[in-house]
């Protein structure tokens, strides 16, 4: 049944209660006295700011100010995006973090030298992943945001498949910053782990893993869409953030100061196409993702 009429004040009730048990996120809309109970009863009560009683009003989760219905339209839409980016924001981080920790774990167990100091971690997690994670925070909304259906109830910011998902990035990051921390080592060939040859692939590391994750959130604009449909130049804050982390990752790498500080040394030549390259890749890895996960959401 879509359309009641003639409706009692405890039929309201009934009503909400049974779409409720439905699995439904039921809203409801009310000026009078007799609404109240609905109102309150239901996920989401709106009542109306100039017509509505003050029983209403207090009884409503959102007061329509100028008893428009299209602005419950208006403030879905906005809430979608706050839900949204901080869903971005907050995978985005996560992802970086797991990558963090993997590499660490990682080389321990193939009884390597740690790939990053604390100094170089806490710089990732400061300025490489800060920057980008506040500039997702405010990401324009996606062009499908109100075709989507509505969130359950007890819908997450992590669901399981998003999480899976977030594992595999932040594997991936650390996949590409341990296979430069190899390469700066001599891999494929004999493994060098002299002082110079140790700072020199802890180096290459820092920048595969800072630049890999400033690509990440890129990834991160869009949870299955690709990159390319996302518009690129879409936010400009994230691409303030992203070149001005980019710039100054290269600045404690070629500053001689501030390179002591953080044990690193300039890299040139290969060296620096090798780290970069890498951590480029992280786009491919996140539009197999994003495919793959379009390819199982249509199967099912």
């Amino acid at each position: 049944m879509r359309v009641y009429a003639r409706v009692a004040p405890e039929h309201k009730v009934r009503i909400v209660d049974a779409w409720r048990r439905r699995g439904h996120v039921v809203a409801m809309t009310g000026d009078g006295v007799n609404d109240a109970p609905a109102l309150r009863r239901a996920d989401i009560g709106a009542a109306m700011g100039i017509t509505g009683t003050d029983v209403a009003k207090s009884a409503a989760d959102m007061i329509l100010t100028d008893d428009n219905f299209a602005t419950i339209v208006a403030a879905v839409r906005e809430g979608r995006v706050v839900f949204d980016n901080i869903r971005k924001s907050v995978q985005y981080l996560v992802s970086c973090n797991i990558g963090e920790i993997t590499v660490i774990f990682a080389a321990i167990l193939l009884g390597l030298p740690r790939p990053l100091l604390p100094i170089q971690i806490l710089w990732l997690n400061l300025i490489t992943d800060g920057l980008p994670a506040l500039a997702l925070g405010v990401d324009p909304p996606e062009r499908d945001l109100m075709r989507r259906k509505p969130r359950g109830r007890n819908g997450s910011v992590l669901d399981r498949a998003s999480s899976v998902r977030l594992i595999i990035y932040g594997v991936s990051v650390a996949g590409l910053g341990l296979m430069s921390f190899a390469m700066g080592l001599g891999w494929p060939g004999a493994i060098d782990v002299s002082p110079d040859s140790l700072v020199a692939a802890r180096t290459m590391c820092l920048m595969t893993m800072s630049f890999s994750q400033l690509f990440h959130a890129i990834n991160c604009r869009s949870e299955l869409g690709s990159i390319l449909g996302a518009g690129l130049f879409a936010n400009t804050k994230l691409l303030l953030a992203f070149f001005t982390s980019g710039l100054l990752q290269l600045g404690i790498v070629y500053l001689p100061g501030v390179s002591r500080f953080f044990s690193v040394v300039d890299i040139h030549g290969a060296r620096f196409l090798e780290s970069v390259g890498l951590a480029a890749f992280m786009l491919v890895v996140g539009e197999l993702v994003k495919a793959l996960s379009r390819m199982q959401r249509a199967g099912n």
